[in-house]
């Protein structure tokens, strides 16, 4: 075994029980890991991941995770600050449970005994199709989780696929503008905090190319501050709004300036835990419904939670804002964008105009496109990217799994979001009668002014991040 002797510096090799410094006799002496076994650095201040360092072994494997599952390339000892996008995949793949999402909840639980506090709760749609496992259920427990988020005290529970809708209003009417003013084009999708961070630290260049529009809790957590607050006739300030999602790089998006209107994110995980620490028999649950005003979404805002699923929400409604007419039937079950498959790619007519189209989880799998647009490759339109495994089904706040069968669980999860969306009646966004009545009411149309101001962000250049790193 190799040691450092933190004395005098000496790195020497000793097979004997008690170390001893071969140079200066020291025994205050460390083994030095491989640098392929050493943990991935943490912040204490970051806001999606934490590590218990009393669980990890050096494994290594948080690291192989990062860079080679990920595609997070950098040199540790270069970066300036911490790189990490808070995905959450060195969550699942921690063998020893050494790494878990930043907790929350027991903020959240705090404020649900607040009597001055009104506490909301929305629901990001993977969050339905895998709480159940942590119970030992599969496939979809929607009404189940809304009973049990009453149970723990929440003052309402609205659903967050009527934020995807929302998003899909606006990313839809932006994408059709650009066309008609060609560009900047390929459009991307700005849903996944992670891909965003991830574009901003490695592509600053293409900034321009990410669509304007905030997530879909980022709309929904200002929609909840800025209309829900006058229909209950409520301060904003006394609203406690509280995203539950999939995702561990919620955490950190919610830090932005721009997102501060939701003010907790809790994973599918943490409310599992909440569940349990409240003694909420979550197997003997009734169903309960959606609370009204946000509580309808389009299937279009159902498959937003995987891979594919928001190109194909995007298409619903711009077929629509291109032709007047509704999307055909093949555009309402778009296989080619469905599937497991890291990389899809799509090209479609609506009316005279060719639309090339690319579907894309795992930042490895995004890079050599990203080159060969900087480069002035515009072939595609629009180009869709999750970080997370099958998008957000496959998110570091999900229920944690046997590693070898990851792909398994997640294309279940996947499976019950596009068995729900063959069901519901509302296909596309723009049919959504909440959404409609939102514009009505308070938002005008897509991409006006008020829309802009409220559901539509900007990003930055954090490049520097990387220090000398190439």
């Amino acid at each position: 075994m190799k040691y450092k002797c933190s004395i005098c510096g000496k790195v020497f090799e000793s097979s004997e029980d008690i170390v001893t410094c071969p140079i200066c006799a020291s025994h205050i002496v460390e083994k030095v890991i491989e640098e392929s076994k050493m943990p991935i650095p943490i912040s204490i201040n970051n806001p999606g991941i934490m590590r218990i360092e009393e669980k990890c072994i050096k494994c290594g494997r948080c690291r192989m995770v990062c860079q080679k599952q990920v595609g997070v390339v950098y040199d540790f000892n270069k970066a300036k600050r911490e790189v990490c996008l808070s995905c959450g995949q060195c969550i699942l793949n921690c063998p020893v449970g050494a790494l878990v999402p930043k907790y929350n909840y027991r903020k959240v639980l705090d404020y649900l005994h607040d009597t001055k506090k009104i506490v909301v709760a929305f629901t990001s749609p993977a969050v339905r199709v895998a709480l159940g496992e942590e119970f030992s259920i599969e496939g979809n427990v929607e009404g189940k989780m809304v009973t049990s988020l009453k149970e723990l005290g929440f003052d309402y529970v609205f659903d967050t696929t009527f934020g995807a809708d929302l998003t899909i209003m606006e990313e839809a009417s932006e994408f059709v503008e650009r066309l008609k003013n060609n560009g900047p084009l390929p459009q991307f999708s700005s849903c996944c905090p992670a891909w965003v961070r991830y574009l901003e630290i490695y592509h600053p260049n293409l900034i321009g190319n990410l669509s304007t529009c905030k997530s879909p809790i980022g709309m929904q957590g200002t929609m909840i501050k800025e209309y829900f607050s006058k229909v209950i006739n409520v301060p904003k300030e006394d609203i406690i709004a509280v995203a539950v999602t999939p995702c561990t790089a919620k955490k950190r998006e919610i830090t932005l300036p721009d997102n501060k209107d939701t003010d907790f994110v809790i994973t599918t995980t943490e409310l599992a835990m909440m569940l349990r620490e409240n003694s909420i028999d979550f197997n003997s649950l009734g169903d309960s419904n959606f609370d009204s005003i946000m509580n309808r979404g389009s299937g279009a805002g159902i498959i937003f939670g995987s891979s594919g699923g928001v190109c194909e929400a995007l298409l619903r409604t711009a077929y629509y804002y291109l032709t007047g007419n509704n999307a055909p039937q093949e555009f309402l079950e778009f296989t080619p964008v469905r599937g497991y498959e890291t990389v899809k790619e799509a090209n479609i007519k609506i009316n005279e105009l060719e639309l090339n189209l690319l579907v894309i989880h795992g930042m490895l799998n995004i890079e050599d496109i990203l080159k060969s647009i900087e480069n002035g490759n515009k072939k595609y339109h629009f180009i869709e990217v999750m970080n997370c495994p099958l998008g957000c089904v496959g998110g570091g706040g999900q229920p944690l799994g046997v590693v070898s069968k990851q792909e398994e669980m997640v294309n279940k999860r996947s499976a019950s979001l596009y068995k729900e969306d063959s069901k519901v009646n509302i296909k596309a966004s723009y049919e959504n009668p909440d959404i409609l009545s939102i514009y009505k009411n308070f938002l005008d149309k897509p991409l006006s002014p008020k829309a802009i101001e409220l559901l539509h962000t900007s990003y930055e250049d954090r490049s520097s991040i990387l220090g000398d790193n190439p």
